[in-house]
């Protein structure tokens, strides 16, 4: 099974309280949750990531336990193996794309040096044409430049799962077509579990083998394909 989520969640702000449960299994490579702003589909990508704990329930990712609130585990989102990409980037304002990237691999506190390189590095700088502004700082790129750093950063460790929040939105439309045939290329090459948040219809038909509708913090509706592709 990729995926076996189950968990509850209550946020309070201004007074006002949003209920997050959150109950679905799949064992379908590529996972996607759709449905309007301000269902939850990017905080239910927290909790599995690891940066939102949940009140209760369990949370399963490739048969191992990243959270049970019964037996107390709560892995840290850095031993979680899971390689996520921020809506927003998150991307380190005072580090050049280089080292954003590299930041992927890094396993201690130390910031990697300007001109780091690997061979998994050299891949993504190439593959997402970012080798022109590999020495540029967050804020000299343009929004689908910064994207593309997020996503090669989520990428370049090879994790055991990719959890990717809207990850082609501010692409020009023929670069998005061609980050999505490398990211379908990537997930058949080394064999992992996706789950992505989208509004775009074209990743839901490129990446949904199973299609999750969320509303109002509830999964409402299951859309799973057989090996024909067909809904079943």
């Amino acid at each position: 099974m990729s995926f076996e989520i189950e968990f509850q969640k209550r946020l309070k702000s201004a007074g006002r309280s949003f209920d997050l449960q959150i109950s679905f299994a799949s064992q379908a490579q590529r996972t996607v949750i759709y449905g309007p702003s301000g269902a939850g589909k990017s905080l239910c990508l927290q909790a599995i990531a690891g940066l939102l704990r949940p009140d209760s329930g369990r949370i399963l990712v490739q048969g191992k336990t990243l959270f049970n609130s019964t037996s107390g585990v709560n892995l840290p989102a850095q031993n979680r193996g899971l390689g996520f990409l921020f809506q927003d980037y998150a991307l380190f304002p005072k580090l050049n794309v280089r080292q954003n990237i590299a930041f992927g691999l890094s396993t201690g506190l130390l910031n990697p040096a300007r001109e780091v390189s690997s061979p998994a590095i050299e891949r993504w700088l190439q593959a997402f044409e970012l080798n022109e502004v590999a020495q540029q700082l967050p804020h000299e790129l343009s929004g689908g430049q910064r994207q593309r750093t997020a996503l090669a950063r989520a990428l370049v460790n090879q994790p055991q799962a990719l959890l990717l929040d809207e990850p082609f939105s501010s692409l020009d439309p023929a670069l998005r077509e061609r980050m999505r045939d490398e990211l379908h290329a990537l997930l058949d090459r080394i064999d992992i579990p996706m789950l992505m948040i989208t509004h775009d219809p074209e990743d839901l038909r490129r990446f949904g083998d199973a299609r999750l509708l969320l509303k109002q913090g509830r999964i409402c509706h299951e859309d799973h394909q057989d090996e024909r592709g067909h809904a079943e």
